[in-house]
């Protein structure tokens, strides 16, 4: 395993860790879930340059697009959630009480 794999590959699982066990809010989370996009994004990139083909140089920016769409989503959930009950704690969202 190359030291640039070992990086993205650690990136993404400490992103993965921090949204498994650091979950006490809505903001962390979002953050850990665009380590983990930002660190797919940069490995799908230099997988496309690796393979040298011009048909997978399209796949790395629709991965983006589709995390900046995850993102914004993100954003206004937690606008809408922070409006609501006053806070964005993952403790304080109850579905039961919707």
């Amino acid at each position: 395993m190359t030291p640039i794999h070992f990086s993205v590959s650690s990136a993404f699982i400490l992103g993965f860790m921090g949204l498994a066990f650091h979950r006490t809010h809505l903001l962390s989370a979002l953050l850990c879930l665009e380590g983990m996009m930002l660190s797919l994004f940069i490995a799908l990139s230099l997988w496309a340059l690796q393979l040298d083909a011009t048909g997978y140089a399209t796949s790395p920016m629709l991965m983006l697009a589709f995390s900046a769409c995850e993102a914004s989503a993100g954003l206004a959930l937690l606008v809408a959630t922070a409006r609501t009950h006053g806070t964005d704690r993952l403790q304080s969202l109850n579905l039961l009480q919707c």
